[in-house]
């Protein structure tokens, strides 16, 4: 970056050359502001600054320390010619140092002779003159930057202006980046710790469907993020018979996730007790009523099938109907009573059904039914049913027909379907 010409006693500098450097030395601010301002890595950023700085002023050295607000000190976080400080170097502030001294006072200082200011602490033998420059954004204390010359009073006036001002620049830059680092790190956190809950979700699902003779069983679940609070299980009794669950837990996300997976463990524990659907149910409200957050709420299909009668008993507990189909057609199955699960107090009915060859029977969450197509129109019931019916239809071709519906719109709920289909 250009100085001014210096004055010649008995030479009298034009006023046209002072301003034509004064033009250059704004044009280079400017471009190095524009530089800086586009970089968001924080050690790119600051290796471009003291580099472009040295290069430009001459410097022996040039630094830049950051504040570390938590232990009360300067830490070095990039630096060009020095020898003797490296990354990490760090300085108490007020304490130690022109960098403690600016950092606590908020104020530039310029030794134009290191060897008369009472605040340098030596560290390059060629340095005679620096300035330290502090960094602000309103009136947080960013950083604070640092340039040594090798010659005496090597920085005047129109150069401190430039460099303060350009300083300016480098504050919001390194702030902007700092903030951009520390986003991205809880991202990179959130998104691990969100795809560690997944993997452990998944633990929780069927590891395979039921194998019974004369019967086609699937279920399958898509979360619309990394987790969900939708959930289907097959629990197997000793006696041949199987419990069928498909749940959804209100909420989506990480918190859903925890409340299916607490809902499931006492879900599990009930059933194994091998009481009716509707006793399960009964046990499983009290027991969430007193445990859940205000507010929060599962809606649960909960059946038990007997594969030697082909019979279903279920409760409902606020779900959505099941889907039978048999040789009289489609028809969603009603029971008498059931609140959705951790609202309030009260018992479930039962209901049951025959599976006779052919018939089919679906169980599925509001993110099948409600899942949207580019004009906004719903799945719905009809396009639900009117696939369940094919000879092919599994809890799999299901969510791919729902998939290929939305048409890339993507599912905006938790999908979850489970398919019994008997043989003909």
């Amino acid at each position: 970056m250009a100085t001014a010409p210096t004055p010649v006693p008995g030479h009298v500098v034009p006023v046209h050359a002072l301003r034509i450097e004064q033009v250059e030395d704004l044009q280079r601010l400017q471009k190095a502001a524009q530089k800086i301002t586009s970089i968001l890595d924080l050690d790119q950023l600051i290796d471009n600054i003291v580099n472009d700085v040295a290069h430009s002023f001459g410097c022996v050295e040039a630094g830049i320390y950051l504040h570390d607000e938590e232990h009360g000190e300067m830490v070095l976080a990039g630096v060009h010619g020095c020898s003797v400080n490296h990354k990490g170097h760090c300085l108490k502030i007020g304490k130690e140092g022109m960098v403690g001294y600016v950092a606590s006072t908020g104020q530039m200082r310029y030794a134009p002779d290191v060897r008369k200011d009472e605040y340098y602490v030596a560290c390059e033998d060629s340095t005679l003159s620096e300035v330290a420059i502090p960094l602000h954004v309103g009136e947080r204390l960013v950083g604070v930057f640092t340039a040594s010359h090798p010659e005496l009073d090597a920085f005047p006036r129109q150069q401190l202006r430039l460099l303060q001002a350009l300083c300016d620049h480098v504050a919001v830059a390194v702030h902007n980046a700092r903030r951009f680092q520390s986003e991205r790190a809880e991202r990179e956190t959130m998104n691990r710790e969100a795809q560690e809950a997944r993997i452990m979700q998944q633990a929780l699902l069927p590891k395979c469907s039921p194998y019974i003779p004369g019967f086609v069983i699937s279920g399958l679940t898509v979360p619309a993020g990394a987790v969900g609070g939708d959930w289907y299980d097959f629990i197997p009794f000793p006696d041949g018979r199987w419990g069928l669950v498909l749940a959804d837990v209100s909420g989506k996300g990480t918190a859903a996730a925890l409340l299916m997976s607490a809902t499931r463990g006492m879900l599990r524990s009930l059933a194994e007790a091998c009481c009716t659907p509707g006793e399960v149910l009964t046990k499983l409200n009290s027991l969430l009523v007193e445990d859940f957050p205000a507010g929060k709420f599962v809606t649960l299909v909960y059946a038990v099938l007997d594969p030697a009668t082909r019979n279903v008993t279920f409760a409902n507990a606020g779900h959505l109907h099941p889907l039978f189909i048999d040789s009289q057609g489609a028809q969603f199955l009603d029971t008498e009573r059931g609140l959705p699960l951790g609202i309030g107090c009260g018992d479930y009915s039962e209901s049951s059904v025959h599976l006779s060859e052919g018939s089919r029977l679906v169980f599925y969450s509001d993110g099948i039914t409600e899942a949207v197509n580019g004009d906004e129109q719903e799945y719905g019931l009809t396009r639900l049913a009117e696939h369940a019916v094919r000879p092919t239809a599994s809890a799999v071709s299901i969510v791919d027909d729902v998939r290929a519906f939305a048409n890339g719109c993507g599912v905006r709920d938790d999908a979850t379907v489970v398919f019994v289909g008997v043989g003909r």
